[in-house]
């Protein structure tokens, strides 16, 4: 046997007349089928060309809201603006009413302390006037005995005198240092006679006696008698002793010094 006989042949098979004819009906089916593919894309391209697209217009009934909104925000910007100018009128209103008013109270108060000085003046003047007329006739008027002070005068002369020298203090009642009043109430109190605190109340406090007839140990006040402003001791020779003013502490001096409105005497 020979080695070849098993050998398969390498050439190609031959196509029968029924295969070549069925590749080209299949290549032929392909080509129309690519034809028309090509034929309808070139259609819809065509009539996608032609199409119209219409775009929403804008209706009557909107273009007016349209409107009205615009308006109203206008307006709400214009009524914004007015508050805001209102708001800086009232501000600037209260500040000038506020300076206004601070303005008025420092007028009213440089008004009252004018007035207030004014009346100090005039209440000088008429003092200063007042003790100028008694001065002139003091002499006529004031008795000036020099009879010596015994018993309770006496006593109540001692100790007025025993504080000359001590100091002036409003509602002071001693020991070292009083005001007109409490020197002479205390003074009072060491022969047991118990006197009110204050010089309007002493002023009435015993029998009202003539400033002619003096006589030591009576009790002097100046102003009206329930209503008067300083009280001292008369004691004798034209001479009295209180505690006049922080300046002069407790001093005798004489009557013409100050001339007294009246006296009263409790001894």
């Amino acid at each position: 046997m020979s080695h070849t006989a098993h050998i398969r042949s390498h050439r190609k098979p031959r196509r029968s007349a029924t295969t070549s004819i069925a590749v080209r009906a299949g290549v032929a089916g392909g080509v129309l089928s690519m034809a028309a593919a090509g034929a309808s894309a070139s259609a819809f391209a065509a009539e996608s060309t032609t199409q119209t697209i219409e775009l929403p217009t804008l209706s009557a009934d909107l273009g007016s809201q349209v409107a009205e909104s615009a308006d109203a925000m206008q307006q709400a910007a214009a009524n914004y603006q007015l508050q805001a100018e209102r708001d800086a009128a009232a501000a600037s209103a209260a500040k000038q009413a506020k300076a206004d008013l601070a303005e008025a109270k420092k007028a009213e108060a440089k008004k009252k302390a004018e007035e207030a000085r004014r009346a100090a003046a005039e209440e000088a003047a008429s003092r200063s006037s007042a003790r100028a007329t008694l001065s002139a006739s003091a002499g006529a008027s004031v008795s000036t005995s020099s009879s010596t002070a015994t018993g309770s005068a006496a006593a109540v002369i001692a100790f007025v005198k025993a504080q000359i020298g001590d100091a002036y203090v409003s509602g002071g009642t001693g020991p070292s240092s009083w005001d007109c009043s409490g020197l002479v109430q205390t003074a009072f109190k060491q022969v047991g006679i118990d006197l009110p605190r204050v010089s309007q109340d002493q002023s009435t406090a015993g029998t009202q006696v003539s400033l002619s007839n003096l006589q030591p140990g009576d009790i002097l006040y100046w102003g009206s008698a329930g209503s008067a402003y300083h009280v001292a001791v008369y004691v004798g020779d034209g001479m009295f002793v209180g505690a006049q003013n922080p300046s002069t502490g407790v001093a005798e001096k004489p009557l013409s010094y100050d001339p007294p409105t009246g006296a009263v005497r409790v001894l």
